[in-house]
């Protein structure tokens, strides 16, 4: 049994000409016309739904119109409100229609006619006159003069720019007011003064372990992202400042509680500087920043893995970065340090295969100068990125274990050449200095190449 009235079908039906329907036929054509009723109203409800309201309106029925492949009712679009009127033909048999506006030609025809739109001309006018601004409407406004002044202006507008050229007392003015509570602005100061405290162990540890496990520090986010900035910037000589500025970063990304994403982007840059910076701590001791790349490179790396899936072009970018001051010969030893362990801990045994492997041959004629130079600072510096180089190596061994079980015992040959011709003498000789059969192949692919044959052979 349809819903709709078979009645209707046959009054519409007489008036094109058909006199008599079957039953059956209309029926079947009462189904079908509530079966697409009801397909148009379910995509109206779609559109009214992605539209954010609740009330269904003849645009989203002309949509779904045109959705259905349907030509579109016209007539239909006014933002005014319908009024139906009911007229009644019989017993039960109510018509409704929509009324229609009348409109009294009389007060049509006396209205007064609307304003002649003016024409485009060009005029010319003075934006100043000796010096003097007048006031005419061409030229900006005593109002917008003045929001103009809350700008920054002058080589001090970034302050983080001109702490770099030397100019450290800068005073910005801040553009929007951020109230916060006494509560909020005495836990900041006293954290700060806490972390950065030389003299108290104990009170920097209370410090940190309060950032990491507090749940109320939401609204000192960006005061603490900017004090990291600052700290950086303005302290590249003193190793315990900027040591203990990425703890407090470290402290901040460990706090379960707080939503950091919005900030990444903020907190990378000041942890990339202690990493790959060109002159970090006190000069005339360059292996002093070495413990200090170390943290910056572990902290990097938690980074990467926490933040990675929510952009997918932190680990390329971070990469591409610690790639170009590995290879650059123009930076110092300490930076191409930085570079090579900032490396392993952003893209792990995968970034050590496709970008350090292959650039070791031509790296290591940097480091044989100063590792003949013997008794000086240069040579311990090359010492340690050579120890670095090998470490971050030593990942493939670990990621090719139980390789070496598939060679044959009278297949182990020594290949010293073959490994000099892959990262060149300095590096194999340290290598084979270790005595570790496996950490060969697995810089050869020697296992890998074996796996292949047996798969083949079997």
């Amino acid at each position: 049994m349809s819903v709709w009235n078979p009645d209707n079908i046959k009054d519409v039906a007489e008036s094109i000409g058909i006199a008599s329907l079957n039953d059956d036929v209309l029926q079947g054509l009462s189904s079908d016309i509530e079966y697409r009723l009801s397909q148009v109203l379910e995509e109206s409800l779609k559109f009214m739904r992605h539209s954010k309201r609740s009330t269904l309106s003849t645009q989203d029925i002309a949509q779904a119109l045109r959705v259905l492949d349907v030509e579109p009712l016209y007539g239909y679009e006014s933002t005014r409100p319908l009024r139906f009127g009911e007229a009644s033909i019989g017993p039960g048999q109510p018509i409704f229609y929509v009324e229609d506006e009348e409109v009294d030609f009389e007060k049509l025809i006396n209205a007064p006619l609307p304003k002649v739109p003016r024409e485009i001309t060009l005029t010319a006018h003075f934006l100043a006159v000796d010096g003097n601004q007048p006031t005419i409407p061409h030229n900006p406004t005593v109002a917008d003069s003045r929001s103009q002044e809350l700008v920054p202006k002058g080589p001090g507008a970034n302050p983080h720019s001109a702490a770099i050229n030397g100019a450290d007392n800068v005073t910005v003015k801040p553009l929007v007011k951020h109230v916060l509570s006494k509560e909020l602005q005495l836990y900041f100061s006293t954290a700060c003064s806490a972390v950065f405290d030389e003299n108290s162990d104990e009170y920097r540890a209370a410090a940190l372990t309060s950032l990491r496990t507090d749940p109320g520090l939401h609204q000192l986010i960006p005061y603490f992202v900017q004090l990291i900035a600052e700290k950086v910037t303005h302290n590249l000589k003193n190793l315990f400042v900027l040591t203990q500025t990425l703890q407090l970063t470290s402290a901040l990304l460990d706090n379960k509680n707080l939503y950091l994403d919005p900030y990444v982007s903020s907190l990378i840059p000041p942890v990339l500087t202690c990493l790959i910076g060109r002159h970090l701590g006190p000069p005339g001791t360059p292996l002093a920043s070495f413990s200090l790349r170390n943290t910056a490179a572990t902290l990097l790396g938690s980074i990467c893995k926490k933040y990675a899936k929510s952009s997918h072009t932190l680990k390329p970018r971070l990469g591409r970065t610690c790639l170009k001051h590995f290879l650059d010969p123009t930076k110092p030893l300490a930076t191409n340090y930085g570079g090579i362990i900032g490396l392993q801990a952003v893209g792990g045994v995968e970034a050590v295969r496709v970008l350090i492997l292959p650039n070791v041959k031509d790296y290591e004629s940097l480091l044989r100068e100063p590792l003949e130079d013997e008794g000086s600072s240069k040579q311990a510096e090359a010492e340690a990125v050579l120890t670095a180089l090998i470490s971050a190596l030593q990942t493939l061994e670990d990621d090719t274990i139980g390789s070496r079980n598939n060679v044959p015992d009278g297949e182990t040959v020594n290949h010293d050449q073959q490994l000099q011709e892959k990262v060149g003498p300095l590096v194999a000789g340290r290598v084979l200095q270790m005595g570790r059969p496996r950490f060969v192949d697995a810089l050869l692919e020697i296992g890998a190449s074996y796996a292949l044959r047996s798969s083949e052979m079997s």
